[in-house]
């Protein structure tokens, strides 16, 4: 069971800190798409992997399109309900061996996925590998001052600790610098902030 099953299910989720903060998670943004997704959903052309799929939203939102797009997730729920939108998606962990390794266009990092394993340039590392030459990564990020910071964290207070990091919007360029890419763009959309980052 993956610690995030309870927020999947629709449950009020939220991440406790190690140092005794607390993140709410927008857990109801993940079922349902809404215009500020745009930003992202426009941007991926070509074969797209959505790393950290979740319920499915973007990754059915794109089959739909007629976008080749293949959901990545540990969860069998988040798994089970993107396959329940008829969208395609797998069982696994992001550093595992994928389908397509070096030949996706466009990665998706939405909702803050960019913490995934709490090393964000080791995870954009790991994706430069997954990505073509010409490929883009497509990321959501946390505000502008947010700066970037990591620590470990469990859901609604309980479960294993796990480590997860967050990189703002003023953060991306020298981290994404320390792993091969440079930031195209940076927007905000609905008081959302996302970025294009490619290969240097």
């Amino acid at each position: 069971m993956s610690d995030f099953d309870v927020a999947l299910k629709g449950a009020e989720c939220w991440l406790e800190l190690a140092d005794g903060g607390r993140v709410t998670l927008q857990a109801q943004r993940w079922r349902a798409t809404e215009p500020s997704d745009e930003v992202l959903l426009a941007h991926c052309t070509g074969p797209t992997l959505d790393i950290g799929c979740g319920p499915g939203r973007l990754t059915s939102a794109l089959t739909s399109r007629g976008v080749p797009v293949l959901g990545v997730d540990v969860s069998p729920v988040a798994v089970a309900l993107t396959l329940a939108r008829g969208a395609i998606a797998v069982r696994r962990n992001v550093f595992d061996p994928l389908p397509g390794e070096g030949r996706w266009q466009s990665v998706l990092l939405a909702d803050g996925n960019i913490g995934i394993g709490g090393d964000p340039v080791a995870l954009l590392r790991r994706i430069r590998r997954l990505i073509s030459q010409s490929g883009r990564v497509l990321a959501e990020l946390e505000p502008p001052g947010a700066g970037f910071r990591r620590q470990p964290v469990r859901v609604n207070g309980s479960g294993t600790w796990f480590p997860w990091a967050w990189v703002g919007a003023d953060a991306v360029a020298p981290t994404a610098r320390q792993a091969g890419f440079t930031a195209r763009w940076i927007a905000e959309a609905g008081d959302r902030w996302f970025t294009e980052l490619v290969p240097r």
